[in-house]
């Protein structure tokens, strides 16, 4: 299960004893879920108006940084292609499994200094991930264009007959070149006009040179033919041969432009490569940095929320909480029952408790509990962007 749950509770005489309170009747009496201590630093507090304004906007940037995250995360996947399935061990946080880094998780000093105000702290994480973002559209912007053009080159060599590039099937003894008066044109038949094809190319017009067509190649549905004529009646002959269900191709035979053609898929295929791995290596990196930062975020909305229900000093103690599967609405009547004392409210159990918006409380958040409740999704690889 990638959802855990990120909480915080008031602190009894010691964090200990309110780590213990919860953990034994959540974990060890009932083994309802796994539980790891979350520690957030001694943050800077401020006011409590700039607490309260602060909350609302933490709640966006966290729905932003995730939103970022998961961008990341998901060109990523793009980029790998047929490697898809290796995406999620290449999404790291700070070198380690997703799971690993949260129930470890460990303040950044040096990113997010403490002494900064929160408010300072929050503008370098929204910093920081907007620059990612603006990053990651001019890099994918680049290479979903040279992707794309290697695409279309890729579908002109392959295909039906009637739209792929022919340059690769013809040779020069198809053409008669360089000639005042005659020309060769390639000719598309469906197989079940082959027949006709042959027994009757000398007649759809006059000044065909007899006996000049020959069959090139074929595929599942058409076949390809020359057929060598004069100039003049070249525009008759593509009517009445389209009145036959024969269809002239537009090709011109040019070794030179046919040799450039070629270059370009060897040129493009090189380019794609080349751009291939740094493009891999940055997408990992800022994975690593958007979610390092989002969870830094979470930390902060704990704090923030905590102060503001629990009052000064700071004292609570926050808890990750990873839920097992089968015993989430028995997980979440046993929270009830233990923090309903901190709000009368909330303390009988609600079936709707995950779609109840209660103005004024919660600051921002759309799911209210007595006691501070971040949900927390890792699940990168198949979860949708917001």
């Amino acid at each position: 299960m990638a959802e855990y749950w990120l909480i915080s509770a008031p602190g009894d005489k010691t964090m200990q004893q309110t780590w213990e309170t919860m953990n034994n009747v959540t974990s060890k009496q009932n083994n309802l879920c796994v539980n790891y201590k979350f520690h957030i630093p001694d943050l800077k507090v401020g006011t409590l108006d700039q607490l309260v304004g602060l909350s609302d906007d933490l709640g966006k940037l966290d729905g932003y940084v995730e939103s970022i995250t998961r961008k990341v995360a998901t060109y990523l996947g793009e980029v790998l292609e047929d490697q898809r399935d290796k995406l999620q061990e290449n999404l790291l946080a700070n070198n380690t499994d997703l799971p690993s880094y949260i129930t470890r998780f460990q303040w950044d000093m040096a990113k997010y200094p403490i002494k900064q105000s929160l408010r300072n702290i929050a503008d370098i994480i929204s910093k920081q991930v907007g620059q990612i973002d603006a990053d990651l559209k001019t890099k994918s912007a680049a290479y979903n264009n040279l992707k794309g053009n290697l695409q279309n080159l890729e579908k002109k060599q392959t295909g039906s007959l009637l739209t792929r590039n022919l340059a690769d099937l013809v040779k020069k003894e198809h053409f008669i070149l360089d000639s005042e008066y005659l020309t060769t044109l390639l000719v598309i038949v469906p197989k079940a006009n082959v027949n006709d094809w042959t027994a009757n190319y000398e007649k759809i017009t006059d000044m065909i040179v007899p006996r000049s067509s020959q069959l090139i190649t074929q595929d599942a549905d058409y076949a390809l033919f020359n057929v060598t004529l004069f100039k003049k009646v070249v525009e008759e002959f593509k009517l009445h041969a389209r009145e036959k269900k024969f269809v002239v191709r537009d090709f011109t035979y040019n070794e030179e432009e046919l040799a450039a053609g070629k270059s370009e898929i060897t040129k493009l295929v090189t380019d794609k490569k080349k751009q291939f791995g740094p493009l891999v290596r940055w997408l990992k990196v800022n994975f690593s940095e958007t979610f390092c930062a989002w969870i830094h975020v979470k930390a902060l909305r704990v704090f923030v929320e905590s102060v503001l229900r629990y009052g000064l000093p700071v004292n609570f103690q926050a808890i990750l909480i990873h839920p097992n599967k089968k015993s989430v609405k028995r997980l979440r009547d046993v929270l009830n029952q233990l923090y309903s004392h901190l709000d009368g409210s909330a303390s009988a159990p609600s079936n709707n408790a995950d779609n109840v918006d209660i103005p004024g409380l919660g600051f921002g958040q759309s799911e209210y509990y007595p006691y501070v409740h971040y949900k927390l999704n890792i699940d990168m690889v198949e979860s949708k962007i917001n």
